[in-house]
C-alpha cells in the first residue's frame, strides 16, 4: 500500500509540475479582448430625443446648426481642395470615424452639429451615460475650429455655448 501512496504522489507531483510550466500563473492562457469600440457620429437628429429643449434651441438660435450654408454660398468660386478646409468646421466629424463624407453619403452630418462640441454620440445612445461624451465642452475644444486668425477673417466671436444650450 505503501507503494502505491508514493506512485499516487509522484503522478500528483508530476501532473502538478506539467501543469505549472505548461500554464504558469504569470502567463494565463491568451484570451483575445475585443477590439475597442469606436464611437461614430449620429447627426443632432439622434439627439432630439432626449434633449428634445436643447435641440429646439440649437436648431432656432445657433449659428452652426446651418454651418453648410457658408459652404454652399461660397463654393462658386473654391476648388475641391479649399472645400474640404472648410468641412472640418462647417460639418460634423468630417476626416473621423462615421463623419461627414458628403451630402450623397451623409446628408445628416452636413452642418457643424451636437457632436462638434459633444463628441460622438453612438456610444451615448446606447448606454444613455454621461462617460461616453463630452457633458461640458472647454474653450480648447472651440479653438479647434474658431483660431485667431479664422476670428480675424471671417469676423466672428467665439462663444462657449453661444446660444446652443
Amino acid at each position: 500500500m505503501n507503494s502505491t501512496k508514493s506512485s499516487k504522489k509522484d503522478t500528483s507531483l508530476f501532473l502538478a509540475l506539467v501543469i505549472f510550466f505548461l500554464f504558469p500563473a504569470t502567463n494565463p492562457p491568451c484570451i483575445a479582448a475585443p477590439p475597442p469600440i469606436t464611437p461614430l457620429y449620429v447627426g443632432s437628429q439622434a439627439c432630439k430625443p432626449c434633449h428634445e429643449t436643447e435641440y429646439a434651441v440649437f436648431v432656432a438660435y445657433a449659428k452652426k446648426s446651418r454651418s453648410y450654408q457658408s459652404i454652399e454660398r461660397l463654393q462658386k468660386g473654391l476648388t475641391e481642395d479649399d472645400l474640404k478646409k472648410c468641412y472640418a468646421c462647417h460639418t460634423t466629424g468630417y476626416g473621423q470615424p462615421g463623419g461627414f463624407v458628403s451630402l450623397e453619403k451623409t446628408p445628416h452630418l452636413k452642418n457643424a452639429g451636437c457632436e462638434v462640441c459633444h463628441g460622438p454620440g453612438s456610444i451615448h445612445i446606447q448606454e444613455r451615460s454621461l462617460k461616453s461624451i463630452i457633458a461640458e465642452p472647454t474653450l480648447q475644444l472651440c479653438n479647434t475650429c474658431h483660431t485667431s486668425e479664422r476670428v480675424k477673417a471671417f469676423r466672428f466671436n467665439p462663444l462657449i455655448h453661444g446660444g446652443g444650450h
